[in-house]
């Protein structure tokens, strides 16, 4: 049994199970482990690879590898195992391996979409909010993404930011962008948290009185809307703590307009309207 133990992510692994590929190892002799930052110092020792068979090459399609790649982001235990016996089956010529009906093909490809579903759903749900301190990017966002993939996401948001300096905070990586170059960290500094989740606890109250006054419960199902839009997202919107207040409306009869409360409570205005014309009065004929 040959274990393996990896601190370096996805470019770590792929040296380590090309080596082994090349040595013949299958899969049901390689054990992987993930070696954390606080890990105990002999989880990290490992045997050495063996060394490769002579004569032997081995290619991979480039859709395989970008499938792997993909795959790799999906945080779970047993993702490098996944990966290796995915690529020790293509490698031998087996591409059902990478197909939905396959048992390991059914759990690649569900991870894959996965990843991508988390990179949109940070594209949609993360909100930023204006740095309430002097110093430092303008905006803030605090984030927990499920799986790996922020930095995937900078180029979205330096192109609808415009040259307007942000910061993402999240548990484990970082990312900044000063208007010009992005700052990526394996391991956010806690400098970046602390001001992210400073900035994420104003309640932003305009943002919130504009969703509140768009808010139109005739054309929500909230069935649909928590498919589309997870319960694990509404603690860290601004907008999520009014959702369910304005479905209660709606279910008690304000479905015609979700802002008819906020409306009612609003100060009119008398406009002085031109005296009526006989004619317009219904005057004597």
């Amino acid at each position: 049994m040959w274990r393996i133990s990896l601190s370096g992510g996805f470019e770590q692994w792929r040296r380590e199970a090309r080596a082994l590929l090349l040595a013949g190892v299958p899969p049901e002799q390689v054990s992987w482990d993930e070696v954390g930052e606080q890990a105990d110092l002999f989880a990290s020792l490992s045997a050495p690879v063996p060394a490769a068979a002579s004569g032997v090459t081995v290619r991979i399609s480039a859709r395989v590898q970008a499938l792997l790649e993909s795959a790799a982001r999906y945080r779970t235990e047993d993702r490098w195992a996944l990966l290796y016996r995915v690529l020790w089956r293509t490698a031998g010529g087996d591409m059902a391996a990478v197909l939905a009906g396959d048992v390991d093909g059914s759990r690649l490809m569900q991870r894959v979409r996965a990843v991508r579903h988390e990179i949109h759903h940070l594209h949609a749900f993360l909100r930023f909010a204006p740095n309430p301190q002097a110093w430092g990017p303008r905006h803030l966002a605090w984030f927990e993404p499920a799986h790996e993939v922020l930095d995937l996401v900078g180029e979205h948001f330096s192109q609808r930011m415009g040259r307007e300096s942000w910061m993402i905070a999240t548990p484990g990586p970082g990312l900044c962008f000063d208007g010009q170059r992005f700052d990526y960290r394996e391991s956010c500094p806690e400098s970046w948290r602390s001001q992210a989740r400073l900035a994420a606890s104003d309640p932003m109250a305009l943002w919130q009185r504009y969703y509140s006054s768009i808010f139109n419960p005739a054309r929500i199902n909230p069935e649909a809307m928590r498919g589309h839009m997870p319960l694990r997202f509404w603690r860290h919107l601004p907008e999520g703590a009014l959702v369910p207040k304005l479905l209660s409306q709606a279910r008690l009869g304000g479905r015609r307009h979700g802002q008819r409360e906020a409306l009612a409570q609003q100060r009119g205005k008398t406009i002085a309207g031109r005296p009526a014309t006989a004619s317009e009065s219904g005057g004597e004929c």
